[in-house]
């Protein structure tokens, strides 16, 4: 069985070590990472064309950037996403059985509203004046409310309603929680020539021979990274590298990859691999039951 152990991890990236696996596997949890975890994202907006007289000025709905563009750049926001309050429309309690067009609750969508004045230096109209109606918990994270939607002068207003609805993102990418996603397999480092390896400690980099054990070798993963760094200044290309021969190396360790990766802020990174891996786990059994009824 898989065996994992978190290496590093904050809200939004995270490094897992992954034993008694394979490459295979590991980048089928890759691939449902980014195709298969559900997200929330907005799929729909509306745009207000208006004209209003306030204060004795004429404010319109004519801002410099095309709805079109202000649409992706809202698609792309990362909105919270809950797992366990909101359903796919698909398969929402109340919606499911409706056409497309009619669906749409409380249980299955989150509905934003923004309506934003410029000014004559100009205001740079950001995901924080968009109004969540619903729980305020629900509304974007303080962190993210900065992002620039778009910019507004004198005269210029705009005003939207947006509609975000979970999916995935094999449908869009839009709906794909992560970024950055690489494995690797783990390395560890090996001294295969003792008075040779005196080459790379002279050099005064930022490993040393105290850092191996009495066998000659190196485990801990970021002194590991650092190690291939440093066995650069020794490698291929380099003056030193036709005496020093491959005296310390870096070796693969069979059946362990460790996977990073950041979210977009929709979730945690977490939430976004036990999620990826539940939906690994749902396809498979799908497939074991075929394979039942087949056979």
């Amino acid at each position: 069985m898989v065996k994992t152990k978190i290496i590093e991890e904050s809200d939004e990236k995270i490094r897992i070590l992954l034993t008694d696996t394979d490459r295979a596997f590991v980048n089928s949890i890759r691939r449902s990472l980014i195709s298969d975890t559900p997200k929330m994202a907005i799929d729909t907006v509306r745009f207000e064309m208006a004209t209003i007289e306030m204060d004795d000025e004429v404010w319109e709905t004519n801002g410099p950037l095309p709805d079109e563009m202000i649409a992706q750049r809202l698609a792309m926001l990362p909105i919270p996403t809950r797992h366990d309050e909101f359903y796919f429309q698909d398969s929402c309690p109340n919606c499911s059985e409706l056409v497309v067009e009619d669906r749409g609750c409380p249980l299955c969508t989150m509905l934003f509203t923004c309506k934003t004045f410029g000014t004559e230096e100009g205001r740079m109209v950001t995901a924080g004046d968009m109004n969540f109606l619903g729980e305020d918990y629900l509304s974007i994270s303080e962190k993210y409310r900065s992002i620039p939607i778009t910019k507004l002068f004198r005269g210029q207003m705009i005003e939207f309603y947006a509609t975000a609805v979970m999916g995935r993102g094999r449908d869009h990418a839009k709906w794909s929680p992560v970024c950055g996603i690489t494995f690797t397999p783990r390395y560890v480092g090996v001294i295969n020539i003792k008075t040779r390896s005196k080459m790379l400690w002279n050099l005064n980099l930022s490993i040393t021979a105290k850092d191996f054990d009495s066998n000659g070798r190196l485990q801990d993963l970021d002194k590991v990274a650092q190690l291939i760094e440093d066995l650069h200044h020794v490698g291929a290309g380099t003056e030193e590298s036709r005496d020093f021969k491959d005296a310390v190396v870096v070796e693969e360790v069979p059946g362990e990859f460790i996977l990073s990766f950041e979210t977009d802020g929709s979730m945690t990174a977490r939430v976004a691999f036990e999620k990826a891996i539940e939906e690994l786990s749902g396809r498979f059994g799908k497939i074991e039951e075929d394979l039942a009824a087949v056979l």
